[in-house]
């Protein structure tokens, strides 16, 4: 089964006490009893708990594109709220789950017959995203770390990598000075796995009143492609080949549920890896 996977550099956590895992649960077609087998990766991932201070727990579920909208809004909400009472049965404090939301559905980008039900079934899942510190001292391993690096990671078509320190000025798609060295970073990384392809997706906090749709050095309302489009310049400039990547703008569509800052940012999805 596919999984959406934060990878997130050992440099980012020497910068920044707080760190951030990703675990997602998968649903059967119509349902939001979560699986037997789901229920014990929920349990695993739970465990992994110890050690370490929970600022914030976030909660999005979701559906595939069959349904109408109105019946997919409310399948999606009672994924997530399913997911809260397991959190909550398992001893997560109740105060620490600051969204529970239904995002209802994902739609297909890709409709050829032999991936259909593969695309659905990755759509109907919940994402959980946890905030946290580590203890000192702690033994508490982060999904890098239980991934081993980046470069020796078992990685997977479907992957996704959070670039939590790749940041945006509002109205703006260049980063701000303090992602330049993360960036660089990711470049590094990415020569070197020659046999990765990705997608870059660009992303906005808000489109309320124009305010982190618009970008403002061109008047237009792309700012999320704009800002994937950045990355993908930026990669190319450092040797990264084009055939390798393509970019996206996914507009505010999926918000982490955190400080606004962390939305205007980019994501990179694994979409095949070569040998």
């Amino acid at each position: 089964m596919k999984k959406s996977v934060v990878l997130l550099f050992l440099l980012m956590n020497t910068l920044h006490a707080q760190t951030r895992d990703t675990h997602v649960v998968y649903f059967e077609t119509d349902k939001f009893e979560v699986p037997e087998i789901e229920t014990n990766r929920l349990i695993l991932f739970v465990q992994g708990f110890e050690n370490i201070t929970i600022d914030r727990i976030s909660i999005y579920g979701f559906c595939d594109d069959r349904g109408t909208d109105s019946y997919n809004l409310i399948l999606s909400q009672n994924r997530a709220d399913a997911i809260k009472k397991i959190l909550t049965d398992l001893g997560v404090d109740d105060n620490l789950i600051t969204n529970v939301d239904g995002k209802g559905e994902l739609l297909l980008r890709i409709i050829s017959s032999e991936n259909m039900n593969t695309l659905r079934g990755l759509n109907r899942k919940v994402e959980i995203n946890v905030e946290y510190k580590i203890e000192p001292n702690s033994t508490h391993k982060t999904t890098e770390e239980k991934k081993d690096t980046f470069l020796g990671g078992e990685l997977v078509v479907g992957d996704k990598i959070v670039l939590d320190n790749i940041l945006f000025k509002t109205g703006h798609s260049y980063v701000i000075k303090e992602s330049i060295p993360v960036l660089e970073s990711m470049a590094s990384v990415l020569r070197e796995r020659k046999d990765i392809y990705f997608t870059i997706e660009g992303h906005v906090c808000c489109t309320k009143n124009a305010r982190d749709a618009v970008d403002e050095k061109t008047g237009k309302r792309n700012l999320s492609l704009a800002r994937a489009r950045y990355i993908y310049n930026y990669f190319v400039q450092e040797g990264i080949k084009r055939s390798r990547m393509r970019y996206v703008g996914l507009k505010n569509k999926y918000p982490l549920g955190k400080e606004t800052k962390y939305d205007r940012r980019v994501e990179i999805k694994i979409t095949s890896i070569r040998n």
